[in-house]
């Protein structure tokens, strides 16, 4: 009968004890939802100008142009290597960026609003202007490890 005493005892002294602990124990990093607003493109200047586009092992002229805007962070800490979403197409809404959503990152968004850049290269081709549509960026609060 003690050793039965004994053995709930220590079964609630440990569900206790990782209660307890369980308070000190740091949250999740959750991916964090940036909104982009104001989206406008230039052509890029002409120290960033080059570039081509290659596919299939061709190589095809391509046009280099800066997105540009504004990212809303919202969560009052600073984000790290943040990924931007978006479509992007031509004047003939044809997509300037076949499968792929991605468009690249901003390594740094701090709270509230700042500004962004983002350099894509488009096959040249491709008729302006560009349609920028359904962008958003998301990252973690915090250096993520790999």
């Amino acid at each position: 009968m003690i050793q039965f005493f004994l053995r709930q005892c220590l079964l609630v002294t440990i569900a206790l004890c990782l209660w307890c602990t369980s308070w000190t124990v740091p949250s999740a990093i959750a991916l964090t939802q940036v909104k982009l607003s104001n989206l406008a493109y230039e052509d890029c200047p002409a120290d960033l100008a080059e570039g081509a586009v290659t596919s299939g092992g061709t190589t095809m002229r391509a046009n280099c142009f800066l997105i540009t805007g504004k990212a809303e962070n919202a969560s009052g800490k600073p984000i790290l290597n943040a990924d931007v979403f978006g479509r992007v197409y031509d004047a003939n809404n044809n997509p300037v960026m076949q499968n792929r959503t991605r468009l690249g990152s901003i390594d740094e968004i701090p709270p509230g609003i700042s500004d962004f850049e983002l350099r894509i290269s488009v096959p040249a081709n491709q008729p302006t202007p560009l349609k920028l549509e359904q962008f958003k960026a998301s990252g973690f609060v915090g250096k993520v490890r790999r």
